[in-house]
């Protein structure tokens, strides 16, 4: 006795029986029921999707006579009359199904063609059926143009194929196109299932899920794995059984892999890799095994209910998405399926799987980091009132810019927009251009620090008198400029006298780009004595401008010698650069809160705050900095 295989006995015999093409099978059934016929069907899917199965039922659909041989075209076909039971066996005479694979040449499609004049023999229809009909030559497509276009009534075309980009646009604007859809591993482990309950087969959850994930969307696959499955397990599937027949990873093995990445550590992470290798598992099903995990994980991030709660597996799912982070989730799940494309370039592919988790490793912080990313934040801090202001600025080391001269300045032009809502309140910019920034020689001289107490004095209102905008007997007042506070990791300011003559010095010496920069980023720790040839000792953070080119030629520039040591600057041209330009813009902030126009359009709107960042000082020459 022959025994015939699941794929076989369990294809279905009706649209009813159909298994994850609903959208097929309700357009085909409302066009037979209605009589709204095509000549020209083109089925497009992935290989064991059912497009030859939809091909035989809707074949069956167009010549079943019914039970008592009186029956017509109907979308649910009877399966005992002759017409389906032999077009069931392949031996109907009015349906005709051709491999183009093996007979794509014109020749085999003109005699096929040939046979079309010709009405049908015993059924209603004569259907034909072309199975890979991308494989067709182009003589071949062209030859069929005709035919298809304009078919007897009496004629059916049904085209099916797996890469339907390969098929010219003739053909596809001559044809009903239907894309039959790989099918999801839950409507493929429901199906297997009821076919192994049908066939009598012991099976637990779990060897399913294996079958149903490995089948790829692929009902045929899935049965026949089963099948295959059904012979390695002696008559009964277990989950260890076939996730050994199939050389799948134990899931086990891909969670501690999460879990080391998950707690940087790297010796679990290659314990984890040994293990692989001893049991001879694969690695290019770990990484498969991994990523989808990553898309589990990051799908429960998303949507928690998305998971369905009666799959054991789904608790550990939860847990493990606990563990990292949205973004580095999706990081890993990038990295786990180009680590994938990488495997065949590696030296083994054990070697090219702990290379792409080691590269895993290396994007995930430090477990301190870690704990420090997982601390409280300390709270936002409301907007600082000006007294507050006046006393935090004592305390910051940026010295009070004084003007050489007594000389009487004009009133600087201010910009204020619009008044609307205050969003959130960032740190001033403290960039500054070449073409505003001051001369070396001057900037010093402009930079001289006054006591702290006399800053205090003249900055701080009395400690007894209330804000101006808080006054109930001033209706006009309005709040200043909301002030971000300083940036407390910030390098202070430290004028010395030697960098007043580095600054003069530099001052006039014509350098650009990098040389200049050099210059200006550079804090002097030593001047030349007065007569002597000039050394200059300085320090430099930044180690590419400690190139011995930039240094030669800022050697040549000065005619001297040059002696650099790493090191954060405290006194450079730079800061003192940043510190004159913040002067300038706290300068030109607090004269724009104070204007009369400025008050006048914050007591007309009450909401309204002066947006940061429109305030801009204007220079000598007319420009902002």
């Amino acid at each position: 006795m022959s025994y015939q295989v699941l794929a076989r006995k369990y294809r279905p015999q009706s649209f009813e029986q159909m298994v994850g093409q609903e959208h097929v099978v309700q357009a085909l059934s409302n066009a037979l029921t209605q009589g709204r016929l095509h000549h020209a069907y083109f089925f497009t899917g992935t290989r064991g999707v059912g497009k030859t199965t939809v091909s035989r039922i809707l074949a069956k659909s167009l010549n079943c006579t019914g039970a008592d041989g009186q029956g017509g075209v109907t979308n649910a076909p009877c399966g005992v009359c002759p017409a389906c039971r032999d077009i069931d066996a392949g031996r109907f005479v009015d349906y005709v199904e051709l491999d183009a694979a093996s007979n794509r040449g014109v020749e085999e499609i003109s005699q096929l063609l040939d046979q079309a004049v010709y009405k049908p023999v015993i059924g209603r229809f004569k259907v034909y059926m072309i199975d890979e009909v991308h494989m067709l030559s182009t003589p071949a497509f062209n030859a069929m143009l005709k035919t298809l276009e304009e078919p007897p009534d009496y004629l059916k075309f049904v085209l099916a194929t797996t890469d339907p980009q390969k098929v010219p646009v003739t053909v596809l604007s001559r044809c009903l196109q239907f894309n039959l859809r790989p099918m999801s591993a839950p409507e493929v482990q429901s199906h297997l299932a009821n076919v192994l309950q049908a066939e009598g087969v012991a099976f637990d959850a779990g060897a399913l899920r294996q079958l149903a994930r490995a089948a790829r969307g692929s009902m045929r696959d899935a049965l026949s794995l089963t099948d295959q499955a059904i012979a390695f397990g002696s008559g009964s599937l277990a989950e260890a059984g076939v996730r050994q027949m199939l050389g799948s990873v134990d899931r086990g093995h891909v969670v501690g892999l999460v879990d080391a990445l998950a707690a940087c550590s790297g010796e679990a992470v290659v314990a984890q890799v040994d293990a692989l290798r001893g049991l001879g598992l694969s690695a290019a099903g770990t990484l498969e095994d991994l990523a989808q995990l990553m898309q589990q994980m990051a799908l429960v991030q998303a949507v928690p209910a998305a998971l369905d709660d009666a799959d054991p597996e789904t608790a550990e799912v939860r847990r493990l998405s606990s563990l990292l982070p949205a973004d580095e989730v999706q990081l890993i799940y990038s990295m786990a399926l180009h680590g994938r494309q990488e495997l065949p370039l590696a030296p083994d592919e054990y070697a090219g799987l702990l290379m792409v988790l080691l590269r895993m490793l290396s994007f995930r912080p430090a477990p301190v980091l870690a704990q420090a990313k997982a601390a409280p934040r300390a709270p936002a801090q409301p907007l600082v009132r000006p007294a507050a202001v006046a006393k935090a600025v004592v305390q910051v080391p940026l010295p009070k810019l004084v003007e050489p001269k007594p000389e009487p300045k004009p009133e600087p032009v201010v910009q204020v927009a619009p008044a609307v809502q205050a969003p959130h309140v960032a740190e001033p910019r403290a960039e500054f251009r070449r073409s505003t920034a001051p001369e070396p020689s001057k900037l010093s001289e402009r930079l001289r620090p006054r006591p702290v107490e006399a800053q205090a004095q003249e900055d701080a209102p009395p400690d007894d008198a209330p804000p101006p905008w808080l006054e109930a007997d001033d209706p006009g007042a309005a709040p200043p400029l909301a002030t971000a506070p300083a940036d407390s990791a910030e390098t202070p300011l430290v004028l010395t006298p030697e960098g007043d003559a580095w600054a003069a010095r530099v001052e006039g010496l014509g350098l650009t780009a990098l040389v200049r920069e050099l210059a200006w980023q550079a804090q002097p720790l030593a001047c030349p004595a007065p007569g002597t040839a000039e050394t200059w000792r300085l320090r430099v953070e930044r180690e590419s401008l400690r190139a011995p080119a930039l240094v030669a030629k800022l050697e040549a520039a000065l005619q001297g010698k040059l002696d650099i040591e790493p090191g954060r600057a405290e006194d450079s041209l730079a800061l003192r650069a940043v510190a004159r330009a913040r002067a300038e813009q706290r300068a030109a902030e607090k004269i724009a809160a104070e204007h009369p126009l400025t008050r006048a359009l914050l007591a007309q709107f009450a909401s309204a705050r002066i947006l940061p960042g429109s305030v801009q000082p204007i220079t000598s020459k007319g420009t902002a900095p």
